[in-house]
């Protein structure tokens, strides 16, 4: 049975501070780089990305970087998305398009993203991104500065950030 410690041993996974595991599969080494603003950059990276019935949400976070996800197996992840102009919008990544899913999303940088896996024991994805990631990229959100840029979604920001210090049995809050 293909259940989420089969992926993590499998893919070799490590945790991921947005929440869930991952693991990066690719960069273009054999590509010159890209010049953005904040440095040079790979034009492409991509990784493994799986959430579990332990570790189900990908919690608020943004990326200078346009990124493509796939979904791989397992089951659907609902992606919520706060865009520059204030917007909330959802995206069900999965594999039946009868029930509305999508088998790839787009997220352009710059748009909040968080992802949940409401059912089920994963969801395993990969995402692509250009250019390429680099933790410099990535802000993780904070829940008085997200609620005071998006003050309609203050209960939506509340339930997908996560606590930046361990709370008092040493885990994260989810």
């Amino acid at each position: 049975m293909l259940t989420a410690q089969y992926w993590i041993d499998t893919l070799a996974l490590d945790a991921h501070v947005e929440g869930g595991y991952f693991r990066r599969i690719f960069q273009a080494d054999h590509r010159p780089r890209t010049r953005t603003p904040d440095g040079d950059r790979y034009t492409l990276t991509s990784i493994h990305y799986l959430l579990t019935h332990w570790s189900p949400i990908g919690h608020w976070h943004l990326n200078r970087s346009d990124i493509i996800h796939f979904h791989h197996h397992g089951e659907p992840v609902t992606y919520h998305l706060l865009h520059p102009d204030g917007r909330h919008s959802t995206a069900v990544l999965g594999q039946d398009p009868r029930q509305g899913h999508t088998l790839a999303l787009s997220v352009p940088g710059g748009v909040w993203k968080a992802a949940h896996l409401t059912t089920g024991d994963h969801a395993l994805i990969s995402e692509a991104v250009a250019p390429g990631f680099d933790y410099a990229d990535l802000a993780l959100g904070q829940p008085k500065e997200l609620t005071a840029r998006f003050p309609d979604h203050v209960e939506l920001v509340h339930r997908y950030c996560r606590r930046t210090s361990p709370g008092p049995t040493g885990h994260f809050a989810t």
